[in-house]
């Protein structure tokens, strides 16, 4: 099911730019499951 988008969601090339950050504080413990860009919006 797609989600519904809100004006305060940012574009998927801005997220591109911030995307390297999040993942470089996350522990490597489990694989991830969720697409960042969803969960971040």
């Amino acid at each position: 099911m797609k989600r519904k988008s809100y004006p305060s969601d940012i574009s998927r090339e801005k997220f591109a730019q911030i995307e390297p950050l999040l993942r470089g504080v996350r522990r490597n413990t489990k694989p991830v499951q969720l697409d960042l860009y969803e969960v971040f919006c």
